[in-house]
């Protein structure tokens, strides 16, 4: 009978694992006062262990996973935001897709609340979810629909149904106030705003529920007596003041580069059972002159109809009419929706403010701090790095050094964590073709010392997240 114990070199058969060489064990040197602690085979540098496995620990080799809920849920953090920071083309897409595919398979429902450059479609669509094409000719959206709310209001008691009644008005005035004010570029007065907020119930109630801004302009246009009564403006001089530059902001909405996008019916509601949704901006982006004004409200839209989406489906679970379900928000190339006019940043704001009570993680991803500081006043910069401040979980790629200096004013980081993501900043001519920041993350939680960890793509990752291809083909 052989030896229960296989040779080091394994059995001199088919199949047996034969090797021809065996590396040589760790050897460890040190003195005997250090020596006498040495245990190899215990890892104690503590990465956390639960949730999406991203990577090993570029330090210690332990593996590190991540899940803003769960470490919410374990009290390691007080929200479950996160601000995601670097370089492009360093992987930031990736490590929110890579997330994205982990909470999914985990039971996390997935948004993607705004995709310029259409590079989440393929992930969404290989795990059966919904793409939303929005463009002139393509989807559109009507800020004033109650989308998901409005189907639940049949589900509820009539309690509860008019709670959901008021909050569909409230975040109907609020999206179009915005809207108004990206248009004109400028604030909309106090009388608009009273006058907005009267055509709008009214054209709710004529309709049904459903309003679009078409049928809210004609309602300002002809000034009926009921909504003049409302918006206790009887006056006709008054009337004709007010209502003029009003009537210009609403027809801007419905006309140039704008039109066929938020004047109409929404033409595809969001699946309440689909496992991720992702809205496709990418026709719109690319459509040249005015395209920044229309991804701006593009992405306005979004957030405003995919969060009502979150808050029907907290309704109908409150009530026992669904499954409680979690949430995870991918905001990427944030700076486009703030840029358009200040105070835009207020509807981002209300949004990080919220996650936590709607058991929903978000992930804000951009590029630079520059991003953020080319918003129109300094009051919409200090709350835009107020994002950063609030997020408990801070994630920085690849950054060059003069970033850093800026970062660390409101993220305090120690010397080795500046040399090591600035490191990953360097450029590379060694004709490897990977840049060295690549794939490379620190994870900041709080005031604990910073995680570095490294990302490595197993199929089929490079080619559901590979946003060079277009480059690649034009080499090739």
């Amino acid at each position: 009978m052989g030896s229960a114990t296989a040779p080091a070199w394994g059995r001199k058969h088919a199949g047996a694992g034969r090797v021809a060489n065996v590396d040589p064990g760790i050897e460890y040197q040190a003195t005997t006062r250090q020596l006498a602690g040495l245990n190899p085979f215990v890892a104690g540098s503590g990465a956390p262990d639960l949730g999406v496995p991203l990577g090993r620990h570029l330090l210690s080799g332990e593996q590190v996973s991540l899940d803003p809920l769960e470490w919410l849920r374990q009290g390691w953090t007080t929200n479950p935001n996160m601000f995601l920071l670097g370089q492009p083309g360093v992987g930031k897409s990736a490590f929110c897709k890579r997330l994205l595919m982990g909470m999914c398979a985990t039971g996390s429902t997935i948004l993607v609340l705004g995709d310029p450059k259409n590079e989440y479609t393929p992930l969404v669509r290989h795990l059966g979810g919904q793409v939303i094409a929005l463009g002139p000719g393509l989807d559109g959206i009507n800020p004033l629909d109650a989308g998901p709310l409005g189907a639940a209001l049949a589900r509820l008691s009539s309690r509860d149904a008019a709670v959901v009644r008021a909050e569909v008005h409230s975040r109907r005035l609020a999206l179009l106030l915005a809207l108004c004010a990206l248009v004109r570029r400028g604030h909309v007065t106090n009388a608009e705003e009273h006058l907005l907020g009267a055509a709008v119930a009214l054209a709710a109630e004529q309709q049904r529920f459903s309003p679009t801004i078409p049928q809210v302009l004609a309602l300002i246009n002809e000034g009926p007596e009921p909504l003049r009564t409302a918006a206790r403006m009887t006056d006709d001089r008054l009337w004709a003041q007010v209502t003029a530059d009003l009537s210009a902001t609403l027809t801007l909405l419905c006309t140039g580069v704008l039109e066929g996008v938020f004047d109409k019916p929404t033409t595809t509601p969001i699946d309440l059972n689909a496992r991720a949704v992702s809205f496709d901006l990418s026709r719109i982006a690319a459509a040249g002159a005015g395209s920044a004004q229309l991804v701006a409200a593009a992405m306005l839209s979004v957030w405003a109809h995919a969060y009502a989406h979150v808050d029907a489906t907290a309704s109908l679970a409150s009530t026992g009419l669904m499954p409680r379900r979690t949430y995870l928000g991918i905001m990427d190339e944030l700076w486009r929706a703030l840029r358009g006019t200040t105070g835009l940043v207020d509807h981002a704001d209300s949004i990080s403010r919220l996650s936590r009570q709607r058991g929903m993680a978000t992930i804000m991803s951009t590029h630079s701090l520059d991003d953020l500081d080319a918003l129109p006043t300094q009051e919409d910069r200090a709350k835009a790095r107020g994002f950063i401040d609030r997020s408990a979980i801070k994630v920085f790629a690849a950054l060059p050094g003069r970033e850093l200096d800026r970062i660390s004013q409101i993220v305090r980081l120690s010397r080795p964590e500046r040399d090591l993501v600035t490191s990953w900043a360097a450029s590379s001519f060694t004709g490897a073709g990977i840049h060295p920041g690549r794939g490379k993350y620190l994870i900041k939680l709080d005031e604990h010392a910073g995680i570095p960890v490294g990302m490595h793509l197993v199929d089929p990752e490079p080619y559901l997240y590979d946003t060079d291809a277009a480059i690649q083909a034009v080499a090739r």
